[in-house]
Protein backbone atom coordinates (compact mmCIF):
# COMPACT_ATOMS: atom_id res chain seq x y z
CA UNK A 1 0.00 0.00 0.00
CA UNK A 2 1.26 3.43 -1.17
CA UNK A 3 2.46 5.85 2.27
CA UNK A 4 -0.84 8.12 1.05
CA UNK A 5 -3.45 6.05 0.26
CA UNK A 6 -4.46 5.01 3.97
CA UNK A 7 -3.83 9.14 4.66
CA UNK A 8 -6.60 9.64 1.92
CA UNK A 9 -9.02 7.19 3.09
CA UNK A 10 -9.08 8.23 6.69
CA UNK A 11 -10.09 11.68 4.82
CA UNK A 12 -12.54 10.45 2.60
CA UNK A 13 -14.01 8.53 5.36
CA UNK A 14 -13.83 11.38 7.55
CA UNK A 15 -15.94 13.92 4.81
CA UNK A 16 -18.24 11.12 4.25
CA UNK A 17 -18.80 11.02 7.98
CA UNK A 18 -18.91 15.04 8.32
CA UNK A 19 -21.50 15.29 5.08
CA UNK A 20 -23.87 12.02 6.97
CA UNK A 21 -24.05 14.33 10.50
CA UNK A 22 -24.61 17.35 8.61
CA UNK A 23 -27.75 14.99 7.01
CA UNK A 24 -28.90 14.50 9.70
CA UNK A 25 -29.21 17.66 11.41
CA UNK A 26 -30.64 18.74 8.33
CA UNK A 27 -33.16 15.97 8.14
CA UNK A 28 -33.84 16.70 11.82
CA UNK A 29 -34.41 20.55 11.77
CA UNK A 30 -36.49 19.95 8.87
CA UNK A 31 -38.74 17.01 10.68
CA UNK A 32 -38.87 19.70 13.46
CA UNK A 33 -40.21 22.22 11.56
CA UNK A 34 -42.63 20.12 10.04
CA UNK A 35 -43.98 19.06 13.31
CA UNK A 36 -47.86 19.71 14.24
CA UNK A 37 -47.26 21.31 17.04
CA UNK A 38 -44.33 23.85 15.60
CA UNK A 39 -46.96 24.83 12.56
CA UNK A 40 -49.18 25.73 15.44
CA UNK A 41 -47.38 27.67 17.54
CA UNK A 42 -45.75 29.49 14.12
CA UNK A 43 -49.83 29.90 12.85
CA UNK A 44 -49.94 31.97 16.27
CA UNK A 45 -47.44 34.39 15.05
CA UNK A 46 -49.43 35.78 12.60
CA UNK A 47 -52.41 36.03 14.71
CA UNK A 48 -49.96 37.93 17.14
CA UNK A 49 -49.06 40.02 14.30
CA UNK A 50 -53.06 40.44 13.40
CA UNK A 51 -53.56 41.69 17.45
CA UNK A 52 -50.48 44.15 16.80
CA UNK A 53 -51.76 46.32 13.71
CA UNK A 54 -55.43 45.67 15.08
CA UNK A 55 -54.30 47.92 17.89
CA UNK A 56 -52.28 50.50 15.99
CA UNK A 57 -54.65 50.95 13.76
CA UNK A 58 -57.59 51.21 16.63
CA UNK A 59 -54.94 54.48 18.39
CA UNK A 60 -54.27 56.09 14.55
CA UNK A 61 -58.11 56.01 14.26
CA UNK A 62 -57.95 57.47 17.65
CA UNK A 63 -56.03 60.06 16.37
CA UNK A 64 -57.56 60.51 13.83
CA UNK A 65 -60.56 61.99 16.16
CA UNK A 66 -58.18 64.22 17.79
CA UNK A 67 -57.55 61.76 20.69
CA UNK A 68 -53.90 60.91 21.92
CA UNK A 69 -51.76 58.05 22.40
CA UNK A 70 -48.71 56.23 20.61
CA UNK A 71 -49.80 54.66 17.17
CA UNK A 72 -46.41 52.12 16.91
CA UNK A 73 -45.49 48.41 18.36
CA UNK A 74 -44.79 49.59 22.20
CA UNK A 75 -47.94 52.05 22.24
CA UNK A 76 -50.03 49.21 20.63
CA UNK A 77 -48.28 46.23 23.09
CA UNK A 78 -48.49 48.55 26.00
CA UNK A 79 -52.23 49.17 25.49
CA UNK A 80 -52.60 45.26 25.10
CA UNK A 81 -50.90 44.62 28.38
CA UNK A 82 -53.09 46.57 30.42
CA UNK A 83 -55.89 45.39 29.35
CA UNK A 84 -57.64 41.83 30.71
CA UNK A 85 -56.15 38.70 30.28
CA UNK A 86 -53.40 41.45 28.78
CA UNK A 87 -50.43 38.75 30.74
CA UNK A 88 -51.66 35.70 28.88
CA UNK A 89 -51.90 37.32 25.20
CA UNK A 90 -48.32 38.81 25.62
CA UNK A 91 -46.68 35.78 26.56
CA UNK A 92 -49.23 33.81 23.88
CA UNK A 93 -47.70 37.16 21.34
CA UNK A 94 -44.12 36.25 22.08
CA UNK A 95 -44.56 32.38 21.66
CA UNK A 96 -46.35 32.81 18.21
CA UNK A 97 -43.58 35.54 17.04
CA UNK A 98 -40.83 33.86 18.30
CA UNK A 99 -42.33 30.44 16.68
CA UNK A 100 -43.11 32.27 13.24
CA UNK A 101 -39.30 33.83 13.42
CA UNK A 102 -37.43 30.54 13.05
CA UNK A 103 -39.97 29.39 10.86
CA UNK A 104 -38.73 31.89 8.29
CA UNK A 105 -35.28 31.60 9.37
CA UNK A 106 -35.55 27.56 8.33
CA UNK A 107 -37.29 28.68 4.98
CA UNK A 108 -33.84 30.88 4.09
CA UNK A 109 -32.35 26.99 4.48
CA UNK A 110 -34.62 24.55 3.74
CA UNK A 111 -37.61 26.26 1.73
CA UNK A 112 -34.73 27.79 -0.64
CA UNK A 113 -34.51 24.35 -1.40
CA UNK A 114 -37.48 24.02 -3.98
CA UNK A 115 -37.37 26.91 -5.30
CA UNK A 116 -35.38 27.59 -8.71
CA UNK A 117 -31.64 28.79 -8.54
CA UNK A 118 -32.57 32.22 -10.16
CA UNK A 119 -34.90 33.09 -7.62
CA UNK A 120 -32.95 31.70 -4.87
CA UNK A 121 -31.30 35.01 -3.41
CA UNK A 122 -34.49 36.95 -3.60
CA UNK A 123 -36.24 34.25 -1.35
CA UNK A 124 -33.88 33.99 1.20
CA UNK A 125 -33.48 37.73 1.63
CA UNK A 126 -37.05 37.71 1.92
CA UNK A 127 -37.45 34.91 4.44
CA UNK A 128 -34.42 36.80 6.48
CA UNK A 129 -35.93 39.79 6.61
CA UNK A 130 -39.19 38.66 7.85
CA UNK A 131 -37.61 36.53 10.45
CA UNK A 132 -35.65 39.53 11.63
CA UNK A 133 -38.95 41.29 11.73
CA UNK A 134 -41.13 38.65 13.87
CA UNK A 135 -38.21 38.32 15.92
CA UNK A 136 -38.21 42.18 16.68
CA UNK A 137 -41.96 42.04 17.05
CA UNK A 138 -41.51 38.89 19.89
CA UNK A 139 -38.83 40.40 21.64
CA UNK A 140 -41.06 43.56 22.36
CA UNK A 141 -44.44 41.01 23.44
CA UNK A 142 -41.38 39.47 25.64
CA UNK A 143 -40.35 43.12 27.15
CA UNK A 144 -43.80 43.63 28.34
CA UNK A 145 -44.30 40.20 28.96
CA UNK A 146 -41.84 39.91 31.84
CA UNK A 147 -42.92 43.92 33.31
CA UNK A 148 -40.75 45.87 31.20
CA UNK A 149 -41.62 48.72 28.47
CA UNK A 150 -40.11 50.24 26.03
CA UNK A 151 -40.44 53.62 23.47
CA UNK A 152 -40.07 52.76 19.78
CA UNK A 153 -40.15 56.39 18.91
CA UNK A 154 -37.68 57.33 21.31
CA UNK A 155 -35.37 54.50 20.23
CA UNK A 156 -35.50 55.35 16.65
CA UNK A 157 -34.58 58.99 16.93
CA UNK A 158 -32.15 58.38 19.55
CA UNK A 159 -30.59 55.46 16.86
CA UNK A 160 -31.00 58.12 13.96
CA UNK A 161 -29.38 60.95 15.86
CA UNK A 162 -26.57 58.49 16.73
CA UNK A 163 -26.25 56.96 12.88
CA UNK A 164 -25.98 60.88 11.37
CA UNK A 165 -23.63 61.88 13.40
CA UNK A 166 -21.03 59.94 11.06
CA UNK A 167 -21.29 60.15 7.29
CA UNK A 168 -21.60 56.40 6.69
CA UNK A 169 -24.17 56.29 9.33
CA UNK A 170 -26.08 58.95 7.37
CA UNK A 171 -25.91 56.66 3.72
CA UNK A 172 -27.33 53.88 5.83
CA UNK A 173 -30.21 55.84 7.00
CA UNK A 174 -30.40 56.55 3.58
CA UNK A 175 -30.17 52.95 2.24
CA UNK A 176 -33.18 52.57 5.24
CA UNK A 177 -35.43 55.19 4.26
CA UNK A 178 -35.72 53.69 0.63
CA UNK A 179 -35.80 50.10 1.37
CA UNK A 180 -38.61 51.07 3.51
CA UNK A 181 -40.21 52.67 0.20
CA UNK A 182 -39.54 49.93 -1.68
CA UNK A 183 -41.07 47.94 0.46
CA UNK A 184 -44.27 50.22 0.91
CA UNK A 185 -44.60 49.98 -2.69
CA UNK A 186 -44.32 46.38 -2.61
CA UNK A 187 -47.23 46.01 -0.58
CA UNK A 188 -49.55 48.41 -2.52
CA UNK A 189 -48.14 46.54 -5.37
CA UNK A 190 -49.31 42.98 -3.74
CA UNK A 191 -52.48 44.56 -2.55
CA UNK A 192 -53.90 46.06 -5.53
CA UNK A 193 -53.20 43.34 -7.48
CA UNK A 194 -53.90 40.89 -4.83
CA UNK A 195 -50.44 38.73 -5.20
CA UNK A 196 -50.87 37.71 -1.44
CA UNK A 197 -53.49 35.10 -2.42
CA UNK A 198 -50.89 33.10 -3.97
CA UNK A 199 -49.77 32.52 -0.02
CA UNK A 200 -53.33 31.11 0.75
CA UNK A 201 -54.85 27.91 0.38
CA UNK A 202 -58.01 26.54 0.92
CA UNK A 203 -60.41 29.76 0.94
CA UNK A 204 -63.91 29.32 1.86
CA UNK A 205 -66.20 29.79 -1.35
CA UNK A 206 -68.62 32.95 -1.96
CA UNK A 207 -68.63 35.72 0.02
CA UNK A 208 -66.67 34.33 3.00
CA UNK A 209 -63.92 34.09 0.80
CA UNK A 210 -64.34 37.60 -1.09
CA UNK A 211 -64.29 39.15 2.27
CA UNK A 212 -61.04 37.60 3.30
CA UNK A 213 -59.98 39.06 -0.16
CA UNK A 214 -61.04 42.25 0.45
CA UNK A 215 -59.38 42.59 4.08
CA UNK A 216 -56.23 41.55 2.58
CA UNK A 217 -56.24 43.74 -0.49
CA UNK A 218 -57.05 47.05 1.78
CA UNK A 219 -54.98 46.51 4.45
CA UNK A 220 -51.69 45.95 2.05
CA UNK A 221 -52.54 48.97 0.66
CA UNK A 222 -53.06 50.81 3.56
CA UNK A 223 -50.03 49.70 5.18
CA UNK A 224 -47.83 50.09 1.70
CA UNK A 225 -48.84 53.62 2.51
CA UNK A 226 -48.01 53.80 6.01
CA UNK A 227 -44.51 52.89 5.33
CA UNK A 228 -44.42 54.91 2.10
CA UNK A 229 -45.10 57.85 4.60
CA UNK A 230 -42.31 56.06 7.09
CA UNK A 231 -39.58 56.20 4.41
CA UNK A 232 -40.00 59.77 3.20
CA UNK A 233 -39.94 60.84 6.58
CA UNK A 234 -36.44 59.09 7.56
CA UNK A 235 -35.12 60.30 3.65
CA UNK A 236 -36.13 63.85 4.96
CA UNK A 237 -34.51 63.55 8.48
CA UNK A 238 -31.45 62.39 6.91
CA UNK A 239 -31.38 64.77 4.92
CA UNK A 240 -31.95 67.83 7.19
CA UNK A 241 -30.33 66.09 9.76
CA UNK A 242 -33.13 66.26 11.99
CA UNK A 243 -33.05 62.84 13.84
CA UNK A 244 -36.44 64.12 15.45
CA UNK A 245 -38.59 63.44 12.41
CA UNK A 246 -37.38 60.01 12.22
CA UNK A 247 -39.97 58.66 15.40
CA UNK A 248 -41.20 55.25 13.68
CA UNK A 249 -44.68 54.54 12.58
CA UNK A 250 -46.49 56.58 15.21
CA UNK A 251 -44.45 59.87 13.63
CA UNK A 252 -45.38 59.14 10.05
CA UNK A 253 -49.06 58.93 11.25
CA UNK A 254 -49.19 61.70 13.48
CA UNK A 255 -47.31 63.11 10.86
CA UNK A 256 -49.97 62.43 8.03
CA UNK A 257 -52.51 64.18 10.34
CA UNK A 258 -51.21 67.54 9.82
CA UNK A 259 -51.49 67.48 5.68
CA UNK A 260 -54.23 68.86 4.09
CA UNK A 261 -57.18 66.47 4.45
CA UNK A 262 -54.45 64.58 6.81
CA UNK A 263 -57.09 63.51 9.22
CA UNK A 264 -59.18 61.85 6.79
CA UNK A 265 -56.57 60.43 4.95
CA UNK A 266 -55.22 59.08 8.65
CA UNK A 267 -58.65 57.66 9.29
CA UNK A 268 -58.39 55.46 6.44
CA UNK A 269 -55.12 54.42 7.17
CA UNK A 270 -56.42 53.46 10.41
CA UNK A 271 -59.30 51.40 9.11
CA UNK A 272 -56.88 49.99 6.47
CA UNK A 273 -54.59 48.83 9.18
CA UNK A 274 -57.47 47.54 11.15
CA UNK A 275 -58.39 45.36 7.73
CA UNK A 276 -54.61 44.47 7.85
CA UNK A 277 -54.81 43.13 10.93
CA UNK A 278 -58.31 41.30 10.61
CA UNK A 279 -56.83 39.27 7.47
CA UNK A 280 -53.57 38.36 9.48
CA UNK A 281 -55.51 36.86 11.93
CA UNK A 282 -57.67 35.52 9.36
CA UNK A 283 -54.18 34.44 7.66
CA UNK A 284 -53.30 32.46 10.57
CA UNK A 285 -55.31 29.35 9.37
CA UNK A 286 -55.18 29.65 5.35
CA UNK A 287 -51.47 30.10 5.03
CA UNK A 288 -49.57 28.14 2.93
CA UNK A 289 -46.62 26.82 5.16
Amino acid sequence: MAPGTASNKYSKKAGHSGRDAADRASDAAEEAVNSKGFELAARAGYIAAGILHLLIGFIALRLAGGGSGSADQSGAIGQLAGSPGGSFLLWFCFIGCIALALFQLSEVFLGAKAVPDKEKLGFRLKSGGQAVAYAAIGVTFGRFAMGGSSDSSSTTSSLSASLMSHPAGAALLLAIGVGILVVGGYFIYSGATRRFRKKLSGLPPGRAGSAVVLFGTVGYIAKGFALGVLGILVIVATVTNNPEQSTGIDGALKALREQPFGVWLLGAVALGLMAYGVFMVVRSKYQRM
